[in-house]
Parts: structure tokens; sequence; C-alpha cells
């Protein structure tokens, strides 16, 4: 089976900083995309970032110059560096990775999700 593991949510102030960690584990053969979605009050799941296993990336408008993706392929894990963080980035942050296991299946798999609170 296989697990994401997220980290690194909390409450910021506007202005701030957050890095967000989402570590993979159990019977991975390979990981193909990572991303990281996130999910306000009354709104529908939306896409921040995205990784490619090769480095390509891509990000929501509304994040574009404010965070960064990365991945560590030797340690299964994607991050997300949020600065410059405003009150509408307010949401529950879920990471999703797409992973084929020793068995051979292919699969999308989700993160538990962290809250991120930008507040004064």
């Amino acid at each position: 089976q296989v697990q994401l593991v997220e980290s690194g949510g909390g409450l910021v102030q506007p202005g701030g900083s957050l890095r967000l960690s989402c570590a993979a584990s159990g019977s991975i053969f390979a990981i193909y995309g990572m991303g990281w979605y996130r999910q306000a009050p009354g709104k529908q799941r939306e896409l921040v970032a995205a990784i490619t296993s090769s480095g390509s990336t891509n990000y929501a408008d509304s994040v574009k110059g404010r965070f960064t993706i990365s991945r560590d392929n030797a340690k299964n894990t994607v991050y997300l560096q949020m600065n410059s963080l405003k009150p509408e980035d307010t949401a529950v942050y879920y990471c999703k990775a797409t992973i084929r296991v020793t068995t051979g299946s292919v699969s999308e798999y989700w993160g538990q999700g962290t809250q991120v609170t930008v507040s004064s």
C-alpha cells in the first residue's frame, strides 16, 4: 500500500511564509506527477501547483511568483514553499501523486490534508 503524509501547515500572518512537505511511502516502484491542491470552505478543490518527474512545473495564476513547488525524488517527497501569504490562501492543502506500485498498477493517491490559515 501507499501513504502520502503531509506536514507543515499552520497559522501565519499575512505576508508570512510556510513550507509544506508531503512524503510518500509504501510499495512504490515509481512516482510520476506530484501536485498540491487546496480547498477552502464552500469552494471546490483547486490545483495550486504541479511538478512532473523531470521537474517541469505549473502554477495556478493566483500563486505565481509567490509559491514554489519542488521535489526530492530520493526521498519521495514534494514540497510547497509559500511566500507572501494572503488571507485568501487559507484552505486545507492536499498533495496528490501518481504512483506505480511494485505490483505494476498505477493510481492516484491523496494525502490527508493540512490546514493553512492566514490571518492577523
